[in-house]
């Protein structure tokens, strides 16, 4: 498959088959993520694999924390968004929401979702060694991304979650993940649920007048 085509192809995966992915296929998987450039080949990316009941418990816990403190999905601003960035927010909601089941709040559906991996039977935690300053995060950014197209190419659906990133602590915890790693984000990995209907929900993307500039 070209790479264009997997590109315009892609998109997040919500619901996902109850079927294993075998662990040489995510191994492959990390070996494509990881040909990724890093600054000076640092590669600070560092991942955790939990698959099948171990998943499974992980999500107990997320979800259960998620409940207990009342944590949502948001973007993460330090200052109120500029009405453009609504838009778009506004946008996705609006395209998910007919592809729900009758009465579930779009935010419900995100927030239970994120916790349980949308039912992706491996989830990937991706870390990061706490020795690096902020600026290493886009050396992560570019493995993910990597690791998505890579998923795509090999019939494989994703979801990038940020959200798991607000349950560090019990993730470090049940996972035994060092104190000195911060938790960056999660990917739901497996095979797509082509009959469900929140997959046929495809984002759009703003046109490219209104991301860049030429000079």
């Amino acid at each position: 498959m070209e790479l264009e085509e997997i590109i315009n192809a892609r998109h997040s995966t919500r619901a996902f088959l109850d079927r294993p992915v075998p662990r040489e296929t995510v191994e492959k998987l990390l070996m494509l993520s990881t040909r990724g450039p890093s600054a000076i080949n640092l590669q600070p990316w560092e991942f955790t694999v939990v698959m099948g009941e171990e998943r499974l418990r992980l999500s107990r816990i997320l979800v259960k924390s998620m409940r207990e403190r009342n944590i949502s999905c948001g973007p993460g601003a330090v200052r109120p968004l500029q009405e453009y960035f609504m838009e778009r927010q506004r946008r996705l909601l609006d395209c998910i929401q007919p592809y729900l089941e009758q009465g579930t709040p779009f935010q419900d559906f995100i927030n239970e979702g994120s916790c349980n991996f949308y039912g992706a039977p491996a989830a990937i935690i991706v870390t990061i060694d706490q020795v690096f300053s902020k600026s290493r995060l886009v050396d992560l950014g570019i493995a993910v991304g990597y690791m998505v197209l890579a998923a795509h190419n090999m019939g494989l659906g994703t979801c990038p979650i940020g959200l798991i990133s607000a349950f560090a602590d019990e993730i470090k915890n049940m996972l035994n993940i060092a104190e000195e790693k911060d938790v960056v984000i999660g990917v739901a990995v497996g095979y797509a649920d082509t009959d469900s209907p929140v997959n046929q929900a495809v984002s759009e993307r703003a046109p490219i007048d209104e991301v860049a500039r030429f000079y």
